[in-house]
């Protein structure tokens, strides 16, 4: 589900990256590409009308910096956003004041799970703590051998 929208992303990017300046039109047909690559990633719609909304308006009101062409000031606006919609900056993991802290990781089938919950255990063990990666998925066989292959590495 996000390869296929950083590949959707990507490809607007690079379209705007090959262009010196861009136009109110360029701007309004990369951002409907955007609009579209959300919304086919099950982006709710308002969540999507807000996002593009933003970035347009910061796009067109910014100043362009010197370092930076005007193609490559909006992929950064679009990135800045993208950041905020996503929850802004890190939050930390608020562990149990008496162990064991449960951990349950929740998403749709093959949006990375098993591998998140692989990093957050090495995140985990490299803090002193020691991580126990429990596979609760009686529907999928083989999450139990994946998950051990993963915590192994």
């Amino acid at each position: 589900m996000f390869d296929a929208l950083t590949d959707k992303l990507q490809a607007v990017f690079r379209r705007l990256g090959g262009r010196g300046t861009i136009s109110e039109k360029d701007l309004d047909e990369a951002l409907r590409e955007v609009r579209l690559a959300l919304l086919e990633a099950d982006v709710h719609f308002q969540v999507v009308r807000q996002f593009v909304q933003r970035v347009r308006e910061r796009a067109l009101g910014a100043r362009v910096h010197r370092s930076l062409s005007p193609a490559q000031q909006v992929v950064d606006i679009v990135h800045q956003e993208l950041k905020e919609l996503l929850g802004g900056g890190h939050s930390r993991l608020e562990m149990a004041r008496t162990p064991p802290t449960t951990v349950m990781l929740v998403g749709l089938k093959g949006s990375g799970k098993t591998t998140t919950a692989a990093k957050l255990a090495l995140h985990l063990r490299r803090q002193g703590q020691r991580p126990l990666l429990v596979a609760a998925d009686p529907y999928r066989v083989a999450a139990a051998e994946q998950l051990q292959a993963l915590g192994r590495q």
